[in-house]
Formats: C-alpha cells, sequence, structure tokens
C-alpha cells in the first residue's frame, strides 16, 4: 500500500508497532522504485528513504502523514533511487544523508541518466552528510546502522534499524533475487559479501524493504533466495 501511513506489519507481535514506527512505500519513477516514508510515532519526525522523483506526490504523502520531514537518506547513486533528491532538498530544506562517497560517481551522472531513463528533475546533488559502514542516522527516536554494501553500485549503503527488526536495503537484495552487478564497478562476489556479513548477522526475523517489489525477511532470503540463500551458496 502507497497510503495512508500504515503500522508495519511484523511477524514477532510486539517487536514493531504503531507506537515505534510507521511507513508507507510508494513506488516512483517508470521503474516504480519504492520510496520509503519511514515517520517516528513517538515524536512525529519523518524521513524520506530513495525519493527518485515525483516530488509533488511525495509531499502530498507526506502533508497527508501529518509527520515533519526531517530528512533524506539515500542508498545509492542511481537515478531511480536518487533522481528527486536534490529537488526535495531544495523545497523542503532538509538535510541529505547518504550514500557512501564512492557513489559520487553516480551522482554526478544524474542529469544525463534522467534524460535517458525517464525521470524528470533528476540532476546533480551533494550530501550534507557521506556515509561510511559503521555509522548511525537518526530519524526522531529511531535509530539506524549504516552498512556500507557494495556490489551492485561501489557506495552503496543499507540502513538496519535492529530494535524494530527493519531494514531499508535498497538494489542490494531483494525478494528471490538480488542487485545487478553488471554496472560499473559492480561486482557479484562483493555483492554476495555484502549480503552474508553484512545483513544476515541482524536475525532472520529482520524485514527489509528492497528497491523494487514486494517486502521480505532476512530469513526467507536465507531459506529460498536462489543467489544468496543457504543452499546455493552451499552448493
Amino acid at each position: 500500500p502507497c497510503f495512508p501511513v500504515r503500522a508495519l506489519a511484523v511477524r514477532a507481535p510486539g517487536v514493531v508497532s504503531a507506537r515505534a514506527v510507521k511507513l508507507a512505500v510508494i513506488p516512483v519513477t517508470p521503474f516504480q522504485q519504492n520510496c520509503s516514508l519511514v515517520v517516528c510515532a513517538a515524536t512525529g519526525k519523518a524521513a524520506f528513504v530513495d525519493p527518485g522523483g515525483e516530488v509533488p506526490r511525495l509531499l502530498a504523502a507526506l502533508e497527508k502523514s501529518g509527520a515533519t520531514l526531517a530528512k533524506i537518506l539515500v542508498t545509492h547513486g542511481h537515478a531511480d533511487h536518487c533522481g528527486g533528491v536534490a529537488e526535495l532538498a531544495e523545497r523542503t530544506g532538509v538535510p541529505v544523508e547518504g550514500p557512501h562517497a564512492d557513489d559520487q560517481f553516480w551522482i554526478d551522472e544524474l542529469a544525463q541518466a534522467g534524460r535517458t531513463f525517464g525521470i524528470a528533475g533528476a540532476r546533480t546533488f551533494t550530501p550534507d552528510r557521506w556515509l561510511a559502514g559503521g555509522d548511525t542516522v537518526t530519524v526522531g527516536d529511531l535509530s539506524f546502522d549504516v552498512r556500507h554494501c557494495p556490489g551492485h553500485t561501489p557506495g552503496h549503503v543499507v540502513f538496519v534499524a535492529p530494535a524494530r527488526r527493519i531494514a531499508f536495503v535498497g538494489d542490494v537484495l531483494f525478494q528471490g533475487s538480488v542487485g545487478r552487478t553488471d554496472f560499473p564497478r559492480g561486482d557479484f562476489p562483493t555483492l554476495v559479501r555484502s549480503i552474508t556479513h553484512e545483513l544476515w548477522p541482524y536475525g532472520d526475523d529482520v524485514q527489509f524493504v528492497p528497491g523494487h517489489g514486494p517486502m521480505s525477511t532476512f530469513g526467507d532470503e536465507r531459506r529460498t533466495n536462489p543467489f544468496v540463500g543457504d543452499a546455493a551458496l552451499a552448493r
């Protein structure tokens, strides 16, 4: 569902509730990229994760939520994930955090990528804070670990809230698949290592919002994913 903001569905009752975090997943751009509006229910502070485009639509969703935008979080520099960052930051005045600086070359090419792939208004921006693995970002009372997960792009980061059992993984991992590695500086073994070393240790019950498609859990992907599932990696 795109809106209204809903309480995050969880498999273990009480781990995440409407009192903790609310989430709306809003597909944007011709690529139907999952832009997430994450709201700290305790404070009313919010962040957009990967605003790829359609900024007026995102602002309308924010207004309907009643939350106050505090920042913009970016997983990586591909246009469908950050083509709307420059406009959204200008219109709201909030800081941009992420991705890792190794994705600078992708951000530098946003205008051309937007023209090529039909993402209106995509243009370069400079994050207020480049992120590195081991950093922490906050949204109100919510705290997210930053994990550097190269492989799809060299500067890709993932946001994990251990206490809330939720992660925003961009194009690293999908339900039943993983991110492409045929882009410049992509690498499949590196991507596999990012997933197995940076994500799996958080536990099977962590739900994740991927860059495209439905949500899943780390445990479901360990059991069934044909690329990084336990059975696949044992072959």
